[in-house]
């Protein structure tokens, strides 16, 4: 497909599952299945469109929607107007259930040539039968397996994916999993052609690495112009994005979308977040959280140190929506109003700072990926904090979570505009790291600046080029 970026990794394994089918048809188990995930807005299907271009062999691409009884209806005319080779099995037959579809299904597969079938967005028919897994199971074993078809089952819902492969579920280990990640920092700067790594990491924070917003992106312009053009009209993939998964995560759940306004805006704590979202009793406030951890939209965070703790923080998870909550979806009158220049100046005025603290996952993940960085290594990297915020220290490696037998390091980032980490943010570092447990005079300390480092005494020093260098 023209445009295309990315899921070298992604497209790899598809193509070596396909390569199992054919290889399997000797044993007479030919079928391999696969169940894929990742957010909405990710790339999902697109990516396998370009997988199924790439393998060009008989192929279903059936998405289901939520319709009811229609979805049996829609499938059997997919399937009919397909490419599999004994296609023409569905033509003029509407199946009343699924376990005759699935049995359709398998009459116009091959048993030696491999083709691919693909059923997007199956949470939908989840929720639209109790027994469809069963369904999908039974006819697994008994047909489906035994035919040359790579069957791929994709989702945005994470949590109801991530069941389908669990003990005492009907299709467990019937499958593979597989997460497709947002794009990478380094992709997305590939895309929207970023001047350096610091500008990449600017557009990755806007766009959380959906394609579909890098895909909007003025190439080689910086977030403020991308702004001013994403906020321009209502109908924009930037302002439109956040607003369509907000609807289809929580259709019906007020508390849940309220909660996650509130953690948008900047509120991080439990009793501050209850605060922000109207004076929420605990029991409801703990349902809420519980809601967006589980189709990991939040994240829930705790100190990382050689000391148990109970101080969670919560952030967003996907930055772009992180981004949406506190610039656009409070001020979407404005948007409508064609007054998007006030969002433009809003977000001038409180960029840098929010930035600041908005980029610190994802130089920990960075980190993470670099370990070990001469002779600094972590498996965990985290940050540590106090209740009263007194104490705060961005970066801390260490060996395991969520308690540490031993800190591997303490560090701080600075992601100023124009002016590099220095002497006085070290000295701060060591003062603030020796509150932490678990950290002594001989912890190495790691330094971040958007700018570089000017300061002496480091252990390691990183700027966007190096952090850049953990998505090759």
């Amino acid at each position: 497909m023209a445009g295309f970026v990315g899921r070298t990794k992604e497209l790899s394994a598809l193509s070596a599952e396909l390569d199992r089918v054919a290889s399997g048809v000797s044993t007479g188990k030919p079928g391999r299945c696969l169940f894929i995930r990742g957010r909405r807005r990710v790339g999902k299907s697109r990516m396998i469109e370009q997988f199924i271009d790439a393998a060009d062999v008989p192929a279903l691409f059936f998405t289901a929607s939520g319709q009811g009884g229609r979805e049996l209806e829609i499938f059997s005319s997919d399937a009919a107007n397909s490419s599999l080779p004994n296609s023409h099995v569905f033509s003029g037959v509407a199946p009343r259930d699924w376990d005759g579809c699935l049995g359709l299904l398998a009459s116009a597969l091959d048993d030696h040539d491999p083709s691919i079938v693909v059923i997007d967005e199956f949470p939908y028919l989840m929720g639209e039968s109790t027994s469809i897994e069963a369904s999908f199971q039974k006819h697994w074993d008994r047909h489906l397996s035994s035919k040359a078809v790579l069957l791929i089952l994709v989702g945005s819902d994470l949590a109801m994916m991530e069941t389908l492969n669990t003990h005492g579920r009907p299709l467990f280990q019937r499958g593979t999993d597989m997460i497709v990640p947002p794009l990478s920092p380094s992709e997305v700067g590939s895309i929207v052609k970023a001047n350096n790594a610091g500008d990449a990491f600017d557009a990755y924070l806007l766009t959380g690495g959906m394609p579909m917003l890098c895909d909007e992106w003025p190439r080689g312009k910086g977030a403020a112009a991308y702004l001013a053009s994403a906020v321009k009209s209502a109908a924009s993939m930037f302002v439109t994005g956040a607003l369509r998964v907000l609807e289809a995560e929580f259709p019906t759940e007020a508390q849940a979308r309220s909660v996650l306004s509130a953690i948008g805006t900047g509120e991080r704590t439990f009793t501050n977040i209850a605060k922000a979202a109207g004076g929420l009793q605990h029991a409801s406030l703990n349902r809420a959280l519980d809601i967006l951890t589980a189709k990991r939209i939040v994240t829930k965070e705790l100190p990382l140190s050689t000391t148990a703790s109970r101080e969670a923080r919560y952030r967003v998870s996907d930055p772009y929506l992180q981004f949406w909550l506190r610039f656009i979806g409070p001020h979407l009158s404005e948007v409508d109003r064609g007054r998007g220049d006030l969002i433009v100046q809003r977000f001038k005025a409180d960029w840098s700072t929010w930035r600041g603290k908005a980029i610190e996952p994802i130089v920990r993940e960075a980190l993470f990926r670099l370990a070990p960085f001469g002779s600094i290594d972590a498996n965990i990297v985290g940050g540590y904090w106090t209740r009263n915020n007194q104490l705060e220290v961005d970066l801390i490696g260490a060996d395991r979570s969520p308690t540490a037998q031993k800190i591997t390091f303490a560090g701080s980032v600075k992601w100023r505009e124009t002016q590099p980490f220095d002497q006085n943010d070290l000295n701060e570092l060591a003062a603030q790291a020796r509150g932490v447990p678990g950290v002594d005079t001989a912890t190495p300390l790691v330094v971040v600046g958007r700018c570089g480092s000017a300061a002496k005494g480091a252990a390691a020093s990183f700027d966007p080029e190096d952090l850049m260098a953990a998505w090759p």
